[in-house]
């Protein structure tokens, strides 16, 4: 019933519309693609030539273990940091005293308004004029690792916050009632509920992490962006070598949603998109024979 009344079902005309629109798009597609390849033919971009440093044992292994898998560490290490930061500046805001409120709100808005790659060269270079890593190598990696850890809890720190006020507060009263302490109901009730519903926030989180290491190859960061650099400044094959960067990501972020989703899932209990109502909800009962 409500979706006749937010949405009127189509007649034939607009259909026959939709689907000359959807053609037309469809096309002009399929004719850029067919350009681009084309494109690419004329200027010799599939010669094997180019395609040969990356299929040689020495450059896979380079771009998987000195480049895939130490982006894959930078990303789970800031990733586990900035979940520690983002409960502690949620929980933060959150408090009734202002001299924690506040200043957990200034971190929080600072870190979320200055751009990744700008933190990247600002650690960087203060771990350079400190002295305190020899190696440029390490200074880099912790670099980055820093930058995204502020950056990207920041953002989780109002993910968490959202998420603790989208639990239902008679959850919290009924826990006040029984005797529990203010910290009790934050760790024993409002995050566990709360985490069902930032899981999709946090999962996104995540790719994003991901991504943002390429941003390392700025301050020299080891990593996939940085290991691909290196072979098509030697093989002057930006293309090819790009293309293969690019599905390396798009396979490790695949699976990473799909872990993350399994995880949801396992948590959650169900199959459905979450919705704020189900948390704190009373369960159906399954031991009716």
């Amino acid at each position: 019933m409500a979706a006749a009344v937010l949405f009127d079902a189509p007649g034939p005309k607009t259909v026959r519309r939709h689907r000359i629109y959807t053609l037309v798009a469809s096309l002009s597609l399929i004719a850029v693609l067919a350009f681009i390849v084309l494109r690419l033919q004329q200027t010799g971009q599939f010669a094997y030539v180019k395609w040969e440093p990356l299929l040689t044992p020495k450059y896979i292994e380079a771009l998987l273990v000195d480049g895939l898998l130490k982006t894959l560490q930078m990303a789970f290490t800031s990733i586990i940091f900035a979940v520690v930061f983002g409960v502690v500046f949620g929980v933060g805001k959150l408090s009734e005293h202002a001299w924690v409120r506040w200043p957990c709100w200034a971190v929080v808005e600072f870190f979320r308004a200055v751009p990744v790659l700008l933190m990247m060269i600002f650690f960087f270079y203060e771990v350079k004029v400190a002295g305190g890593v020899s190696n440029g190598t390490t200074g880099a990696y912790w670099s980055v690792v820093a930058a995204l850890t502020v950056y990207n809890g920041a953002v989780l720190a109002e993910v968490f916050r959202a998420g603790v006020l989208a639990v239902p507060r008679g959850q919290a009263e009924a826990a006040y009632a029984i005797g529990m302490r203010k910290t009790q109901v934050m760790s024993l009730i409002l995050l566990p509920q709360a985490v069902k519903i930032m899981l999709p926030a946090i999962i996104s989180q995540c790719v994003v992490a991901l991504k943002d290491t390429s941003l390392g190859y700025a301050i020299g960061a080891i990593g996939l962006s940085t290991v691909g650099r290196s072979i098509y400044n030697g093989f002057q094959n930006q293309i090819q070598t790009v293309f293969v960067m690019a599905l390396l990501y798009i396979v490790v972020n695949y699976l990473l949603t799909l872990v993350a989703t399994w995880v949801q899932h396992k948590l959650v209990g169900q199959r459905k998109p979450l919705e704020v109502g189900m948390v704190g909800g009373p369960t159906p009962d399954r031991t009716l024979v």
